[in-house]
């Protein structure tokens, strides 16, 4: 399903190249595009967990995308080519209908990179992320009494310093008014570096922090 949202760009795009509106017919072809990019997904997702049971992810990752290629690009080869007269056609009734042909042709040609390349770039990050989740889970169930509280206060210090700097950033575009106000020089930096600097300040001071704050735990437990 992560593949919707990109699919729209191609489309987008196409109807700019073309100088064409979008319109109802445009959200026509959309549905057909989407289809059609969903189920070459679901093809690679299935064909990457059957080849993983025998081997790792990512050599598994390499060889469905491999095995995937070619049926993937005749499919869209053969849709694109064959509605690529239709962008042509001067005719009122081929005009009638070139939204749904810009965004089929382009959103498909779009879909096939989105297909290959971004779907099996998510199923490695989400392992990556999977993987980063079970080793904090097993550090805090393993860690000392004394080292547990420090270990979740560093996360949710980060989590939290995320939320507040580079979060707002993604969502309206800039830093929060009393960040602003408490640090007035960051108002002339571009919004995403300053989020950025001072994530990465406020992690270095929490997570040394949490481990000064751990030495002395581990300290009181060595007496």
């Amino acid at each position: 399903m992560s593949v919707i949202p990109f699919g729209l760009v191609g489309a987008i795009w196409g109807h700019w190249v073309w100088g064409v509106p979008l319109s109802m017919f445009s959200i026509v072809g959309l549905i057909g595009m989407v289809g059609i990019i969903i189920n070459d997904a679901i093809v690679l997702v299935t064909t990457i967990d059957d080849y993983a049971r025998t081997r790792g992810l990512r050599p598994a990752i390499v060889d469905g995308v491999a095995d995937r290629f070619r049926p993937v690009l005749l499919t869209t080869l053969t849709t694109v080519l064959g509605l690529a007269p239709l962008l042509y056609e001067e005719s009122s009734q081929a005009e009638f209908l070139k939204p749904t042909v810009i965004t089929l042709v382009f959103g498909l040609a779009f879909g096939m990179i989105l297909v290959l390349l971004v779907v099996p770039t998510l199923m490695a990050a989400q392992a990556d992320i999977a993987r980063s989740f079970r080793t904090l889970r097993r550090a805090l169930r393993g860690a000392p009494e004394g080292l547990r509280l420090p270990m979740i206060g560093a996360v949710a210090g980060v989590v939290g310093l995320m939320s507040a700097t580079m979060l707002p950033v993604v969502i309206r575009g800039n830093l929060p008014g009393w960040i602003t106000a408490l640090w007035p020089g960051l108002g002339d930096l571009p919004q995403a570096m300053a989020a950025f600097v001072l994530f990465m300040l406020g992690s270095v001071a929490i997570v040394m922090m949490c481990g000064m704050l751990s030495a002395v735990a581990l300290w009181r437990r060595a007496r």
